[in-house]
C-alpha cells in the first residue's frame, strides 16, 4: 500500500457519501459505491474515456518516435500520472519547484520543470536530491541572469552533480524565453560553461504565440519550432555525450510540432519530448475547439481521438423564474476561465437516466450557476455540465470519483489530488 493508498477519507473530500469517511479508499471501493450515494456538486471522471485518451495519445508518439512528459500540474494526481507513465511517458513535467518537491515526495523520478529554478531554498533541497542517482531532472533557463542566480545557489550548497538545464527560446509577445536564436546561444555558452550546470537541449512552449488554428496562428506556431531545431543545431557543438532534450508541444498544437521535428536529424541520445498534459481528460470547451484530435476536428476518417473524460454534476436548488435555474456548483466548484459550463444533459438524479438539455450557463457565483433554458428544471433535479479547461477543474477537489463510463453511475476509483 502507498502512502496515498492508506490516506484515509474525511469529511473535507467534498461530494463523498458520509459511510466513505474514516476509510481508505480501497476500503470504500471494495463497498461498491454507486454515484447516487454521493452529493452535489461534483466533478466525475470517465474511466473508459481517459483509458482510450491515453492510449491513444501514446501510440500515436511511439509511431512518430516522440517521447512524452505530460505536464502533472494539470490534475496533480499521482493515480493520473501512473496511467500516463505506464503508458510509457518518458516522466512527468511539473511548473514550479513545490509541485517538483511534492511529486518527488509522491515517487515520481523523472521530472521536467517546464519553468526556471532560481530559489536558494528550492535549489538547495534540489541539490540534495540529485545525490539520487536515478531521479532524472531537467530544467529551463532564458537569460544568463537566470544561469547565475542557479549557479551561485549551487556553488554555495554543492551538489553531487550538476542540474540539466534546458535553454528556453521564446519568441516576441509570448511568455517567457530568449527573445531570439543569438539571445539564447549566449545563454547556452554561459550554461556550457558552469561547473554545477550541464547544458541538456532546447526548451520551449509553442502556445504563449497563439490561441487558435487559424491559418495565421498555425504559420507562427510552425515558425517558432522550426527556430527551435536551428537552435537546436547551432549549440550542438557545446553538448556533450550525455541526454539531451528538445521539447515543446502543450496540447493545442502537438500535431504542428510532430511534423516540424519529423523533417529534424535524430540521434539516440536526444529525446524528442511533448509535454502534453491536458489530454488525458480532454475537455468540452477550450481544448475540445482547438485540439487536433478532437471529435469534431477537420481530420480524415479513422485519425486519432480523444474523448471528454470529465464533467459536472450540480443539483437545481431554485427555479425563480421562467428560463432559468440555479444550480449548486459555482466557481469554487467548477472551471471558468476558459468559457463557462455547458449545460448538456439532465435526470432526475445524478445516476440517470439522462435527457438532452439545450441551454446555457449565462453566469457563476462562487456556489451557483444560472442555467437558462427553456426546458424546464425541476427542484433536486441534476444538471451535467461539459467543462472547459482541465487545469483549473481538478485544483478545486481533493478528491474525484471515477465512473466505469459516462453512461454507468458504477464508481471504480477515486482520483486524490495535491495542489
Amino acid at each position: 500500500m502507498t502512502q496515498m493508498d492508506a490516506e484515509l477519507l474525511t469529511v473535507r473530500d467534498k461530494g463523498l457519501p458520509v459511510r466513505a469517511v474514516g476509510l481508505t479508499a480501497e476500503q470504500f471501493l471494495a463497498s461498491e459505491p454507486r454515484l447516487d450515494e454521493f452529493w452535489t456538486p461534483l466533478i466525475v471522471l470517465d474511466d473508459a474515456a481517459m483509458t482510450a485518451n491515453v492510449a491513444t495519445m501514446a501510440q500515436w508518439c511511439a509511431e512518430r518516435g516522440l517521447a512524452l512528459m505530460p505536464h502533472g500540474k494539470t490534475t496533480m494526481a499521482p493515480a493520473l500520472w501512473k496511467r500516463q507513465t505506464d503508458a510509457g511517458a518518458l516522466g512527468i513535467t511539473f511548473a514550479t519547484m513545490g509541485q517538483v518537491r511534492t511529486a518527488r515526495d509522491l515517487g515520481v523520478d523523472s521530472v521536467m520543470l517546464a519553468n526556471a529554478a532560481v530559489d536558494r531554498p528550492a535549489l538547495a533541497w534540489l541539490a540534495q536530491e540529485l545525490a539520487d542517482p536515478d531521479f532524472r531532472f531537467v530544467s529551463w533557463a532564458d537569460s544568463i541572469a537566470t544561469v547565475e542566480a542557479m549557479e551561485a545557489a549551487l556553488l554555495s550548497t554543492g551538489t553531487p552533480r550538476p542540474v540539466d538545464v534546458c535553454v528556453e527560446l521564446g519568441g516576441a509577445g509570448g511568455r517567457t524565453g530568449a527573445r531570439s536564436i543569438d539571445e539564447a546561444m549566449r545563454v547556452a555558452e554561459r550554461i556550457a560553461a558552469s561547473s554545477v550546470l550541464r547544458l541538456a537541449g532546447v526548451g520551449g512552449y509553442e502556445g504563449s504565440l497563439a490561441h487558435d488554428r487559424s491559418a495565421a496562428a498555425l504559420v507562427a506556431v510552425r515558425a517558432y519550432l522550426e527556430s527551435q531545431l536551428e537552435l537546436h543545431a547551432a549549440i550542438a557543438p557545446l553538448y556533450d555525450d550525455g541526454e539531451l532534450y528538445v521539447t515543446a508541444g502543450g496540447s493545442a498544437y502537438f500535431d504542428v510540432v510532430a511534423d516540424v521535428w519529423g523533417a529534424a536529424a535524430r540521434d539516440d541520445r536526444t529525446h524528442f519530448t511533448l509535454r502534453s498534459g491536458a489530454y488525458i481528460v480532454h475537455d468540452d470547451g477550450f481544448y475540445r475547439s482547438i485540439s487536433p484530435f478532437d471529435e469534431g476536428a477537420a481530420q480524415p476518417a479513422g485519425s486519432p481521438r480523444f474523448v471528454n473524460a470529465m464533467h459536472g454534476l450540480a443539483r437545481v436548488v431554485s427555479a425563480p423564474e421562467p428560463g432559468l435555474a440555479l444550480v449548486d456548483a459555482g466557481k469554487r466548484d467548477l472551471p471558468y476561465d476558459e468559457g463557462l459550463p455547458i449545460p448538456r444533459s439532465s435526470s432526475a438524479g445524478v445516476d440517470g437516466p439522462w435527457q438532452p438539455l439545450h441551454g446555457e450557463v449565462s453566469a457563476m457565483n462562487d456556489q451557483h450557476s444560472y442555467v437558462r433554458s427553456e426546458q424546464a428544471l425541476e427542484i433536486g433535479s441534476v444538471v451535467r455540465l461539459g467543462l472547459s479547461h482541465p487545469c483549473t477543474a481538478f485544483d478545486k477537489w481533493r478528491v474525484l470519483p471515477v465512473v466505469e463510463s459516462a453512461d454507468s453511475d458504477v464508481v471504480t476509483g477515486l482520483v486524490r489530488t495535491y495542489f
